[in-house]
């Protein structure tokens, strides 16, 4: 119908006249309350705001010679992080002359990475920075 006739429909109805898709051709309009309609579109981003999910990354801080009930602590707070739907850094720290042995760290780091290989993905691989070493998982 042609823009005015459907100004004039609207003007009857006492709503406004809303184009819905611009882009199409012709043009798609509708008939409504505008303020209600801004007002519903409003309600429909919150709602989607509401079901995201932030991803947050929890760090995991190990050491080299870490014993083997300390580790597996460490490695339970890593599965319900990940069970959360969180990123791990897994941060080793070398003190002293830890440095000498970065094999060690290494070592263990592929440990956690064969440990956790079923349920997480690698995002960083393990790499020395400093005096640490560090790496990242993130759920599957």
């Amino acid at each position: 119908m042609p823009t005015s006739a459907a100004i004039e429909a609207a003007e009857e109805a006492g709503l406004d006249l809303v184009e819905v898709s611009p882009t199409a051709d012709p043009p798609v309009c509708k008939i409504l309350d505008y303020g209600k309609f801004r007002f519903q579109e409003q309600k429909k981003k919150a709602e989607a705001r509401k079901k995201q999910k932030v991803v947050e990354i929890k760090e995991i801080k190990l050491r080299p010679n870490i014993d083997i009930h300390d580790y597996e602590v460490k490695a339970k707070a890593m599965t319900r992080f990940f069970d959360e739907g969180d990123k791990v850094k897994v941060t080793l720290r070398f003190r002293g002359r830890e440095m000498a042995h970065p094999e060690l760290g290494m070592k263990l780091l592929q440990k956690v990475k064969a440990d956790f290989e079923a349920t997480t993905k690698v995002e960083y691989e393990p790499r020395m920075e400093g005096r640490q070493m560090i790496m990242i998982l993130a759920p599957k």
